[in-house]
């Protein structure tokens, strides 16, 4: 498989970075700032299972760690298996968050825009619950 196009998105979070890894880290944290992915976790042995937008999904997340990584593949029903990099950084008192969006092979030039916006949104979300 060639190499795909990326777009890091990111948002700059005044927050110590550990709040803001603990609480983007937990599976059932994420339908309150990430949207896109499902209304909900349940958990299934070591992964999550998940009914959002693009149906019924699983979620692997890497262990927890001290690095501030929240990587984790999706694998949707069809069982395309997309994998997410999802990362928090110390940045003085407060963090960066990114994620590195693949372009997908077959993914029009508005889908990707559409996905960029719908990550920048959740990020926003995200920057907005911690910042309270």
């Amino acid at each position: 498989m060639a190499t795909m196009p990326a777009k890091i998105i990111h948002q700059s979070i005044e927050r110590d970075w550990r709040d803001v890894y603990d609480f983007a880290g937990k599976p059932e944290n994420m339908p309150l700032w990430a949207s896109g992915l499902a209304t909900g976790f349940e958990p299934d042995g070591a992964d999550w299972i998940a009914h959002g937008p693009l149906g019924t999904i699983k979620v692997s997340f890497v262990p927890a760690n001290e690095f501030g990584v929240i990587d984790h593949t999706v694998t949707i029903e069809s069982g395309l298996r997309v994998y997410n990099a999802l990362r928090i950084v110390p940045n003085g008192d407060g963090c960066e968050v990114m994620f590195t969006l693949l372009r997908l092979p077959g993914m029009t030039d508005a889908q990707f825009a559409a996905d960029a916006a719908h990550i920048e949104k959740d990020l926003v979300m995200l920057k907005a619950l911690m910042e309270r």
